[in-house]
Protein backbone atom coordinates (compact mmCIF):
# COMPACT_ATOMS: atom_id res chain seq x y z
CA UNK A 1 0.00 0.00 0.00
CA UNK A 2 1.55 3.28 -1.10
CA UNK A 3 -1.42 5.31 0.15
CA UNK A 4 -3.96 4.39 2.83
CA UNK A 5 -7.45 5.13 1.53
CA UNK A 6 -10.61 5.65 3.57
CA UNK A 7 -14.29 5.71 2.73
CA UNK A 8 -15.88 9.08 3.45
CA UNK A 9 -17.93 7.37 6.18
CA UNK A 10 -14.70 6.41 7.97
CA UNK A 11 -13.64 10.05 8.38
CA UNK A 12 -15.26 12.26 11.03
CA UNK A 13 -14.04 15.71 12.04
CA UNK A 14 -10.74 15.09 10.28
CA UNK A 15 -10.09 11.80 12.09
CA UNK A 16 -9.88 8.53 10.14
CA UNK A 17 -9.88 5.13 11.82
CA UNK A 18 -9.22 1.59 10.64
CA UNK A 19 -8.77 -1.82 12.24
CA UNK A 20 -8.59 -4.10 9.20
CA UNK A 21 -5.82 -5.01 6.74
CA UNK A 22 -4.92 -1.33 6.42
CA UNK A 23 -4.19 -1.09 10.13
CA UNK A 24 -2.20 -4.32 9.99
CA UNK A 25 -0.16 -2.87 7.11
CA UNK A 26 0.43 0.36 9.03
CA UNK A 27 1.59 -1.49 12.13
CA UNK A 28 3.45 -4.46 10.63
CA UNK A 29 4.89 -3.14 7.36
CA UNK A 30 5.18 0.61 7.93
CA UNK A 31 6.05 0.13 11.62
CA UNK A 32 3.57 2.85 12.47
CA UNK A 33 3.87 4.77 15.70
CA UNK A 34 2.16 7.80 17.17
CA UNK A 35 3.29 10.97 15.42
CA UNK A 36 4.22 9.20 12.19
CA UNK A 37 2.90 10.79 8.97
CA UNK A 38 1.54 8.58 6.18
CA UNK A 39 0.16 9.17 2.70
CA UNK A 40 -3.64 8.97 2.90
CA UNK A 41 -6.70 9.80 0.85
CA UNK A 42 -10.48 9.61 0.59
CA UNK A 43 -11.97 7.21 -1.93
CA UNK A 44 -13.36 9.15 -4.90
CA UNK A 45 -12.01 12.30 -3.28
CA UNK A 46 -8.79 14.16 -2.59
CA UNK A 47 -5.50 12.86 -1.22
CA UNK A 48 -2.98 14.16 1.27
CA UNK A 49 -1.43 12.97 4.51
CA UNK A 50 -2.43 11.60 7.88
CA UNK A 51 -0.69 11.69 11.24
CA UNK A 52 -1.11 8.71 13.54
CA UNK A 53 -2.66 10.02 16.76
CA UNK A 54 -3.53 6.80 18.55
CA UNK A 55 -2.99 3.05 18.42
CA UNK A 56 -5.43 1.01 20.46
CA UNK A 57 -4.85 -2.70 19.88
CA UNK A 58 -5.64 -3.36 16.20
CA UNK A 59 -7.23 0.08 15.71
CA UNK A 60 -5.26 2.98 14.28
CA UNK A 61 -6.53 6.57 14.27
CA UNK A 62 -5.06 9.27 12.04
CA UNK A 63 -5.64 13.02 11.79
CA UNK A 64 -5.96 13.49 8.02
CA UNK A 65 -5.74 16.46 5.68
CA UNK A 66 -6.80 15.81 2.10
CA UNK A 67 -6.37 18.89 -0.10
CA UNK A 68 -4.65 17.57 -3.23
CA UNK A 69 -6.35 16.32 -6.39
CA UNK A 70 -5.68 12.68 -7.21
CA UNK A 71 -4.45 11.52 -10.59
CA UNK A 72 -7.54 10.73 -12.62
CA UNK A 73 -8.23 7.76 -14.93
CA UNK A 74 -6.94 8.29 -18.46
CA UNK A 75 -8.58 5.45 -20.41
CA UNK A 76 -11.65 3.21 -20.51
CA UNK A 77 -12.11 -0.44 -21.37
CA UNK A 78 -14.56 -2.70 -23.16
CA UNK A 79 -13.66 -6.22 -22.04
CA UNK A 80 -14.96 -9.66 -22.93
CA UNK A 81 -14.20 -11.13 -19.51
CA UNK A 82 -12.01 -14.15 -18.80
CA UNK A 83 -12.70 -16.65 -16.05
CA UNK A 84 -13.58 -15.17 -12.63
CA UNK A 85 -10.26 -16.18 -11.03
CA UNK A 86 -8.40 -14.32 -13.79
CA UNK A 87 -10.69 -11.32 -13.40
CA UNK A 88 -9.96 -11.28 -9.69
CA UNK A 89 -6.24 -10.91 -10.45
CA UNK A 90 -6.89 -8.35 -13.15
CA UNK A 91 -9.16 -5.80 -11.47
CA UNK A 92 -6.61 -4.41 -8.98
CA UNK A 93 -4.10 -3.98 -11.80
CA UNK A 94 -6.59 -2.09 -13.96
CA UNK A 95 -7.34 0.29 -11.10
CA UNK A 96 -3.62 0.83 -10.49
CA UNK A 97 -2.98 1.52 -14.18
CA UNK A 98 -5.63 4.23 -14.37
CA UNK A 99 -8.58 2.60 -16.14
CA UNK A 100 -11.80 4.52 -15.48
CA UNK A 101 -14.92 2.78 -16.79
CA UNK A 102 -14.87 -0.95 -17.49
CA UNK A 103 -17.75 -2.49 -19.44
CA UNK A 104 -17.84 -6.29 -19.43
CA UNK A 105 -19.49 -7.52 -22.62
CA UNK A 106 -20.93 -10.87 -23.62
CA UNK A 107 -18.82 -11.76 -26.64
CA UNK A 108 -19.39 -15.16 -28.25
CA UNK A 109 -16.42 -16.86 -26.58
CA UNK A 110 -17.20 -15.67 -23.05
CA UNK A 111 -18.15 -18.58 -20.83
CA UNK A 112 -21.89 -18.37 -20.17
CA UNK A 113 -21.63 -19.15 -16.47
CA UNK A 114 -19.44 -16.07 -15.95
CA UNK A 115 -22.52 -13.87 -15.57
CA UNK A 116 -23.51 -15.69 -12.39
CA UNK A 117 -20.11 -15.12 -10.76
CA UNK A 118 -20.20 -13.60 -7.28
CA UNK A 119 -17.29 -11.38 -8.37
CA UNK A 120 -19.81 -9.19 -10.23
CA UNK A 121 -21.34 -8.02 -6.95
CA UNK A 122 -20.00 -4.62 -5.88
CA UNK A 123 -19.19 -5.82 -2.37
CA UNK A 124 -16.77 -8.29 -3.97
CA UNK A 125 -15.13 -6.27 -6.75
CA UNK A 126 -14.90 -2.93 -4.93
CA UNK A 127 -12.17 -4.10 -2.48
CA UNK A 128 -10.12 -5.29 -5.45
CA UNK A 129 -10.27 -1.83 -6.99
CA UNK A 130 -9.33 -0.25 -3.66
CA UNK A 131 -6.28 -2.50 -3.41
CA UNK A 132 -5.13 -1.31 -6.84
CA UNK A 133 -5.69 2.34 -5.99
CA UNK A 134 -3.72 2.07 -2.75
CA UNK A 135 -0.87 0.48 -4.70
CA UNK A 136 -0.88 3.32 -7.26
CA UNK A 137 -1.38 6.05 -4.65
CA UNK A 138 -4.53 7.35 -6.33
CA UNK A 139 -8.12 7.58 -5.12
CA UNK A 140 -10.60 7.75 -8.03
CA UNK A 141 -12.65 4.55 -8.16
CA UNK A 142 -13.14 2.77 -11.50
CA UNK A 143 -16.71 2.04 -12.57
CA UNK A 144 -17.71 -1.50 -13.55
CA UNK A 145 -20.75 -2.23 -15.75
CA UNK A 146 -22.00 -5.33 -17.55
CA UNK A 147 -23.66 -5.76 -20.95
CA UNK A 148 -24.46 -9.33 -21.85
CA UNK A 149 -25.48 -8.56 -25.45
CA UNK A 150 -22.32 -7.46 -27.27
CA UNK A 151 -23.91 -6.42 -30.56
CA UNK A 152 -26.68 -4.42 -28.92
CA UNK A 153 -24.19 -2.61 -26.69
CA UNK A 154 -21.85 -1.69 -29.54
CA UNK A 155 -24.67 -0.62 -31.84
CA UNK A 156 -26.87 1.24 -29.37
CA UNK A 157 -24.84 2.37 -26.34
CA UNK A 158 -21.15 2.57 -27.15
CA UNK A 159 -21.07 6.04 -28.71
CA UNK A 160 -23.16 7.64 -25.97
CA UNK A 161 -21.13 6.10 -23.16
CA UNK A 162 -17.72 6.69 -24.78
CA UNK A 163 -17.86 9.75 -27.07
CA UNK A 164 -14.26 9.49 -28.26
CA UNK A 165 -12.57 8.86 -31.60
CA UNK A 166 -9.49 7.40 -29.92
CA UNK A 167 -10.46 3.72 -30.13
CA UNK A 168 -8.19 0.68 -30.26
CA UNK A 169 -9.07 -3.01 -30.31
CA UNK A 170 -6.48 -5.54 -29.22
CA UNK A 171 -6.40 -8.41 -31.70
CA UNK A 172 -3.76 -10.62 -33.35
CA UNK A 173 -2.92 -9.38 -36.81
CA UNK A 174 -3.27 -5.72 -35.93
CA UNK A 175 -0.74 -3.07 -36.77
CA UNK A 176 2.65 -3.51 -35.02
CA UNK A 177 4.35 -0.68 -33.17
CA UNK A 178 2.74 2.29 -31.48
CA UNK A 179 -0.79 2.96 -32.81
CA UNK A 180 -1.67 6.38 -34.17
CA UNK A 181 -3.20 8.59 -31.50
CA UNK A 182 -6.54 10.21 -32.23
CA UNK A 183 -8.47 12.96 -30.51
CA UNK A 184 -10.03 12.13 -27.15
CA UNK A 185 -9.61 9.78 -24.23
CA UNK A 186 -8.47 6.28 -25.10
CA UNK A 187 -11.07 3.50 -25.32
CA UNK A 188 -9.53 0.03 -25.51
CA UNK A 189 -11.43 -3.14 -26.44
CA UNK A 190 -9.97 -6.53 -25.49
CA UNK A 191 -11.54 -9.88 -26.29
CA UNK A 192 -11.77 -13.16 -24.39
CA UNK A 193 -8.91 -15.64 -24.24
CA UNK A 194 -10.33 -17.33 -27.32
CA UNK A 195 -10.22 -14.01 -29.19
CA UNK A 196 -12.84 -11.88 -30.90
CA UNK A 197 -14.79 -13.54 -33.71
CA UNK A 198 -14.53 -12.12 -37.22
CA UNK A 199 -17.97 -10.53 -37.05
CA UNK A 200 -17.21 -8.95 -33.66
CA UNK A 201 -14.01 -7.41 -35.03
CA UNK A 202 -15.88 -6.12 -38.09
CA UNK A 203 -18.51 -4.51 -35.88
CA UNK A 204 -15.88 -2.82 -33.70
CA UNK A 205 -14.02 -1.55 -36.75
CA UNK A 206 -17.26 -0.15 -38.12
CA UNK A 207 -17.47 1.94 -34.92
CA UNK A 208 -14.02 3.42 -35.39
CA UNK A 209 -11.75 0.93 -33.61
CA UNK A 210 -8.26 0.36 -35.04
CA UNK A 211 -6.64 -3.04 -34.64
CA UNK A 212 -3.48 -3.29 -32.56
CA UNK A 213 -1.38 -6.36 -31.81
CA UNK A 214 1.34 -7.14 -29.28
CA UNK A 215 2.83 -9.69 -31.67
CA UNK A 216 2.49 -13.35 -32.52
CA UNK A 217 2.71 -14.77 -28.98
CA UNK A 218 -0.58 -16.02 -27.53
CA UNK A 219 -1.03 -14.39 -24.12
CA UNK A 220 -3.51 -14.83 -21.30
CA UNK A 221 -6.08 -12.06 -21.01
CA UNK A 222 -4.61 -10.59 -17.83
CA UNK A 223 -1.08 -10.57 -19.27
CA UNK A 224 -2.16 -9.13 -22.62
CA UNK A 225 -4.38 -6.48 -21.10
CA UNK A 226 -1.79 -5.19 -18.62
CA UNK A 227 0.82 -5.12 -21.40
CA UNK A 228 -1.54 -3.23 -23.74
CA UNK A 229 -2.53 -0.61 -21.17
CA UNK A 230 1.08 -0.10 -20.09
CA UNK A 231 2.25 0.30 -23.69
CA UNK A 232 -0.50 2.79 -24.50
CA UNK A 233 -0.02 4.98 -21.41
Amino acid sequence: MNRILFESSEIADGIAMCSDARAEHILSVLHGEIGQTLKTGELDGKVGAGEIISINGPTVALRVSHTEESLRPWCDLVLAPPRPRVMKRLLPQLAALGVGTIVLVGAKKVEKDFWGATLLKEKNFRPLFVDGLMQAGTSIMPRLETRRNFRRFVADELDALFPTANRIVGHPGGAPGAPARREGRLLLAVGPEGGWTDDEIELLESRGFSRYSLGSRILRTDTALVALVARLM
